[in-house]
């Protein structure tokens, strides 16, 4: 154990600090006094088509022994070393792209404009991991995806956060993926690239405070294990969809249950559901006149959500480019005596006519009332079903992993002391 623990540590610090020690420049940039601006390199670099699909190839060899791992040999130590060859080859080799967590968008941006096709790289990106999460349960996010991977790396003392808490916060990549959507429907901004954490590390290009956002991130995934995959990964929310349905899922117990509660507290992520016994009958008839309010109020929260996406889909139609050149056309073309801002000077000079633009705007604007009702509409209906699932308590026998929220890590097994018969 404490061998394992020195070489995830140094690991965990050669990604951080090689990376860095390596990029150091062998000569010096040269310096303009013109006011020459040198140009923004492209990460990653275009690569060749075998290269390409050998990423498709390597995808899928390690998704197809993370399963394996997990449903027949259900071994931790396989997970593990898994995990680290994942960061190290889509991480820190491959730079985070080709990235299943972000083809989100370019799939939407595909179904819903004519205009832009999907590569069928991206496409293989995003539906392999979704299909073997069918088939198997998450074992992309046990041992594939590297931004995980990162995380589990530092989970040293994970702490269990509470079943409410854990519902709060889990509404959060619902939102992430409601907007991500709805941004790239209309061809606004891919926001989950924009603002990805982990990337900017993997490359080395990320902001200041996308640096800091990574570093808080990891600092908090000491106690709490992999906090952007429960809370913010829109990807995740595709997975946990498909899970539910999984054809095979890991088990904690290869057999028969002995209750011996040895596994209580194995899981990081609260994703054990622990046995429930039958309740007395009154308190039965009570849980169900409880699900028949809920299920009562949840149209209720449908509705106020679309209406409350109606009411701010002005403010989210700002983020598009050509709403906001608009309205700043239509406020003038200074700011308090500034000279005329650049996006005004590019746009006159392009010879478009303004009505031409503002007819534009106009339409991305009506896309955007409707996309925000069906976004508000979603946000409402995920929040009924959350309050549902607080609330409604299955009978069950044994410890379960959950199939929603299990990530497959494969720890609760180590413990559990039943043999495969």
């Amino acid at each position: 154990m404490k061998l394992r623990r020195l070489v995830i540590l140094i690991l965990f610090m050669s990604g951080l600090f090689l990376p860095a020690a390596m990029s150091i420049q062998r000569f010096p940039k040269p310096e303009f006094e013109s006011g020459y601006t040198e140009p923004v390199t492209q990460f990653p670099l275009p690569r060749g088509e075998f290269l390409i699909w050998m990423d498709v190839a390597v995808l899928l060899l390690t998704i197809s022994l993370a399963s394996w791992l997990v449903i027949k040999r259900r071994s931790r130590l396989g997970v593990f070393w898994l995990s680290l060859f994942s960061l190290a080859y889509f991480g820190f080799y491959r730079q985070g792209c080709v990235c299943s967590i972000g083809a989100i968008q370019n799939v939407t941006l595909g179904l819903f404009s004519g205009n832009f096709t999907i590569p069928l790289v991206v496409l293989l990106f995003f539906l392999i991991p979704l299909v073997f999460t069918l088939l198997f349960g998450r074992t992309f996010c046990a041992a594939v995806c590297p931004f995980g991977a990162f995380q589990d790396l530092v989970a040293f003392k994970p702490m269990r956060i509470g079943a409410w808490l854990n519902a709060f916060l889990g509404m959060i990549p619902y939102l992430y993926l409601g907007l991500a959507v709805l941004f790239a429907a209309t061809a606004t901004d891919f926001i989950i690239c924009r603002y990805d954490p982990f990337v900017g590390i993997f490359r080395l290009n990320g902001s200041f405070g996308m640096f800091i956002f990574a570093g808080v991130l990891l600092l908090a995934g000491v106690f709490i294990a992999r906090p952007y995959c429960r809370f913010l990964c829109p990807y995740g929310v595709l997975l946990n969809w498909m899970s539910r349905f999984s054809w095979k899922h890991l088990t904690i117990t290869p057999a028969e249950c002995i209750q011996c509660r040895l596994c209580e507290n194995t899981c990081p992520y609260d994703a054990i559901d622990f046995p429930q016994t039958k309740k007395d009958p009154a308190s039965h008839r009570k849980q169900i006149n409880r699900m028949i309010l809920l299920g009562l109020l949840v149209p209720v929260l449908v509705l106020a959500g679309a209406w409350t996406g109606s009411q701010v889909h002005r403010t989210l139609a700002g983020v598009n480019s050509k709403v906001r050149l608009v309205r700043l056309l239509q406020t003038g073309p200074t700011i308090k005596g500034q000279d005329e801002l650049p996006e005004i000077t590019a746009f006159r000079s392009s010879g478009v006519p303004q009505e031409q633009l503002v007819a534009e705007a106009g339409r991305i604007e009506q896309e955007f009332l409707r996309g925000s009702r069906i976004f508000g509409g979603f946000i409402g209906l995920v929040f009924g079903l959350t309050l549902i699932g607080l609330f409604r308590t299955p009978y069950r026998t044994d410890y379960v992993a959950n199939r929603a929220t299990c990530l497959s890590c494969s720890r609760c097994v180590d413990y559990c002391p039943v043999i495969k018969k």
